[in-house]
């Protein structure tokens, strides 16, 4: 039975890949920080066959004995301060985790493995925001990196790390450049959820409007749960490699409002729709494309979810949440 550590399990990919490596046959250890991680419960709730361990991505000691409890042949580093707006607020812990916390993660991974390399594959959790000021579209493996975000800076730092240790030490890491992923999982604070969570609330009257920032903004949407099935397949070729993971189609805030409430019968979304600056980034990212064709060619990997069908099971989710809320 291969074993596997997630760092990030309690967050929508966490949970996700969870599911797919126990259906795979693989014992599933998920590092959680904090004995009293309200999310623990959700990760026991979803997946009760994983088994948790305790853990910080800004302390190497204790993933070290993460590790030694584990013993995985497959690492899965997910953990992440991940919300883009939070970054500027916390630029200097965004760094600590989201950046060293790779670092710590790589240098734990080579500690276990020790003169044998071949013991252990890495997965590094990389991001369509490092592209940041694109310099060409659609986005690939080789497209110049320009974060446009102290996340995204964090995330370029691990990226590179992993290349490094990759080239240095000989290890199976790949990183996967994920573009932007959704589900009913989302964290109310991404905008997708936002939208999803509000329109839902406002189709049973218990608001009247959603407040947003640039509705101009595109970026590549696709469904985590055909995700996560991308990661699994870069840690099973032969050599550690980076792929761009995404759809290859982009979507406008808009378009995810028409879509978003189209679903729940509401016609005329602009009124129901409000703008306020203080939701505008510092530095917008503007045009987020992927280009998939390596994914495709070399993993054997496509998303099987379109962004209508994507938006449309989050209202529906969320409507279901709602409801239940209520009664």
């Amino acid at each position: 039975m291969p074993r596997a550590l997630i760092t990030g399990i309690t967050g929508q990919d966490g949970l996700y890949l969870s599911e797919l490596l126990l259906s795979k046959g693989y014992e599933v250890f998920g590092l959680v920080r904090g004995q009293n991680n309200p999310k623990i419960a959700l990760v026991q709730e979803t997946v009760p066959d994983a088994t948790i361990l305790t853990g910080d991505l800004t302390d190497l000691s204790s993933l070290v004995r993460a590790f030694a409890v584990a013993q995985p042949d497959e690492v899965y580093n997910l953990g992440a301060i991940s919300f883009v707006a939070y970054s500027w607020e916390n630029a200097s812990l965004t760094s600590d985790v989201t950046g060293k916390g790779v670092l710590n993660m790589l240098e734990a991974t080579r500690l276990y493995a020790g003169d044998n390399l071949d013991k252990v594959r890495f997965y590094q959790a990389s991001s369509s925001e490092m592209f940041g000021k694109v310099q060409e579209v659609p986005q690939r493996e080789s497209t110049l990196l320009w974060p446009r975000s102290p996340y995204g800076v964090a995330k370029v730092f691990g990226h590179y790390m992993t290349i490094n240790y990759r080239e240095s030490y000989g290890m199976h890491a790949s990183s996967g450049i994920l573009f932007n992923h959704e589900s009913p999982r989302r964290g109310p604070e991404f905008v997708t959820r936002k939208v999803s969570q509000a329109v839902a609330r406002i189709k049973l009257g218990l608001q009247d409007t959603v407040t947003l920032g640039n509705l101009d903004a595109k970026r590549d949407w696709g469904f985590a749960g055909d995700y996560v099935e991308a990661m699994w397949r870069m840690l099973q070729q032969d050599q550690g490699d980076d792929y761009v993971v995404a759809t290859g189609e982009t979507h406008s805030i808009e378009r995810l409002l028409e879509v978003a409430f189209g679903a729940a019968g509401i016609e005329d979304w602009r009124r129901h729709v409000e703008q306020d600056p203080r939701f505008m980034r510092p530095a917008e990212v503007d045009l987020l494309i992927g280009d998939p064709t390596k994914a495709k060619t070399v993993l054997g990997w496509e998303p099987k979810v379109s962004f209508e069908e994507l938006v449309t099971m989050m209202v529906e989710s969320d409507l279901a949440e709602q409801k239940a809320l209520i009664r």
